[in-house]
This record gives structure tokens, sequence and C-alpha cells, in this order.
């Protein structure tokens, strides 16, 4: 473990497991922006890949770097909360395994914290997994810096909520992270939306426009619950923010997305919805047979004319939804795929 001579001003804060391949990278795009104000701490859940190795060679003494190994796996929600635990920086920066941040990122960031806000947004370029293609040149669309007063914090959620379940742009003032409630959070993937959101913040909040980390968009770790995780985790936790107006939680997510034959449609085309899936853990959710027969006959389209289907309406109705279509790109149900893979062209 490597020790900062100082107490930080900010501690960037990394929750991983099993990311060998691209932790490396993300940790040799922060390190040489470290100063005497700034650490970077590594939280390992109990890696069973290279993940510790990886680390160990970039921590050397004047390398601000911490590791702590956990003794077992505790999850993304667990991990992060002990991160902020272990930070001894007055803001903690919850940052991504995976992602990148751009040279001279600290120093801007650094620039906004000098006015003490309790939470700082900092946003994202979206690039395929390689890195090599971009494919969202803002994630959150604000194109100027915005501050949101206290008192706002709904607007706050309304204007920023989609965005920030990529963890990767929160910055928050460590003692408002530990004064709130964290356990409930466990298991719902998001828990810093969870501690921002539950109560007014104390002070101001800062969305930075510029786009200053780097997203390896597809590559998350979750990808194989994503129907769960979209169709009722995130949805629970948009609706428990009962503070909130009806319409500003509709305006992130419906309280029961899984009961509209047209999201049911879309997580067919994106692989994400089967036949398998709706008997395991779906069928008990639907409360008519209305519902049981139209959610059964959406799981047994065939996922390439699916995926077909919604690549065509996305070209023509919601061009400017790249990510989505990306999304649609790149599974295992593409229409481009499938065809590729009938004709003996598939890689």
């Amino acid at each position: 473990m490597i020790a900062c001579k100082n107490m930080p001003l900010l501690s960037i804060c990394i929750a991983t497991y099993n990311r060998a391949p691209f932790i490396g990278e993300t940790l040799q795009s922060i390190l040489p922006q470290l100063d005497d104000s700034v650490e970077l701490l590594v939280v390992d859940g109990a890696s069973t890949d290279d993940t510790e190795a990886v680390v160990a060679a970039l921590a050397d003494p004047s390398s601000r770097l911490r590791y702590i190994r956990l003794p077992q796996k505790g999850g993304v929600d667990q991990d992060y909360d002990r991160a902020a635990q272990e930070a001894r920086g007055e803001y903690c920066w919850l940052f991504s395994d995976d992602d990148l941040l751009k040279p001279g990122t600290i120093v801007e960031v650094l620039r906004r914290l000098a006015s003490a806000p309790s939470l700082v947004v900092v946003n994202a370029e979206a690039r395929s997994a390689d890195l090599s293609e971009l494919q969202q040149e803002r994630v959150q669309p604000a194109t100027v810096d915005r501050t949101y007063a206290p008192e706002a914090l709904e607007t706050l959620f309304v204007d920023t909520a989609n965005y920030l379940t990529f963890i990767g742009g929160i910055i928050i003032r460590r003692d408002i992270w530990l004064a709130r409630a964290r356990e409930r959070y466990y298991g719902s993937a998001f828990i810093h939306v969870g501690v921002i959101f539950q109560a007014p913040l104390p002070g101001a909040a800062i969305v930075v426009a510029e786009p200053w980390i780097v997203i390896r968009y597809g590559n998350a770790s979750w990808t194989g619950r994503a129907f769960e995780i979209w169709m009722v985790q995130w949805p629970r936790l948009v609706w428990s923010f009962q503070h909130f107006s009806a319409a500003s939680r509709r305006a992130i997510s419906r309280a029961e997305p899984w009961r509209s034959p047209l999201v049911l449609f879309l997580n067919r085309a994106l692989a994400a919805y089967s036949i398998d899936i709706y008997h395991q853990k779906y069928a008990p959710l639907f409360t008519s047979a209305r519902d049981r027969l139209m959610a059964q006959v959406i799981a047994r389209i065939p996922g390439a004319l699916a995926n077909f289907g919604a690549v065509l309406a996305f070209r023509l109705f919601r061009p400017a939804d790249k990510l989505f279509q990306v999304n649609l790109k790149q599974n295992r149900y593409s229409y481009r795929r499938v065809v590729a893979r009938l004709f003996g062209g598939a890689r």
C-alpha cells in the first residue's frame, strides 16, 4: 500500500473486479496528472484474474496510488462505499475501472472544487470498446457548465440522472457521502444515485459540460444482467425518490417499464430478453393472461428480425440516439452479424 504524505483534497476512488485487461490503461491515464492534493485509490473486490499484478506494477513510492484488496467479492455498490470510507480526501471521485481521463482533467476539476461545491458531475464522450471510434461527443447533453442550488435538486435529477448511470463522472464531498444512508442501495448497481438524490445537498452542484472522460462504451461488466437492471432495479431506485414529482421520475424511467410491449420488443432486439428470462424471472410480474401472452409472444420473436426492425425504426425516427444504435449493433442478435454468419462471413 502506497501512502500519500499529505492529506489530499481529492481521492479518485476506483472499485474493480476482474478488469485486468483494462484497469492498467485507466490508471496510466490518471497517474501522470496527480500531485500532492490528489490520491488514487483502488479497491479490488477479490479479483481472480491479474488485476492485483497490473496495479502493483504501477504502484511505486512516487505514484500516489493505494491498493486495497478485499478478502471476498462484495459487489459494486459495497466496494464503492468501502472506497469512500477508505479515502483520505475531502472529495471522492467515484471513477470506473475501464474508462480514461483526458490530459488536463484533474487541473480542471480542482479548479471547480475551489468554490467548495457539494457535487461535481464531469461530462464524458463515448467511444467504442477499443477506443478507436467516437460514438457520442457528449453523453450528458449540456454544452455549457451549469450550477444547481440545493433547492434545485429535482431539476438536477431530471437533467442528469440518466447520465449518472455512468458512475465515472461523480465527484462528491466525502462527508456528505458518509453522512447519508448507503446500505439500502447495496445491490442496486447505482449506490451513488441513491446517495446523491435521497435528500437535498447542502451546497451547490456543478455540471461540467466539457467531456473530460472517455467512456469505453459497451464494456459494462453487468451486460448479462441488463434486463434485470434496467427493467427492475433502476426503475425501483428512480421511483423510490418520493420527494420528486411523478412527472420528474417518469422523465427518467417508467415505474414498470416491462409492462410496455415496445420496451419488451426493444429488449428482445438487444438480446436482453428471451423466453427463458420470461419464465425464470418475470412471469410472476404479469397479473393478467393478456399481458403474459403479450410478453411470451415478444420473447419468441426471432432476435435478428427484432433487431432489424429496431435499427430501421431508430434510423428513421430517432437518428440522434447514437448510443442505443450502437447497442443494437453490438449484440448477438445484430441482423448484420446473423446475415454474415449465414453466408460464412462472420468474424
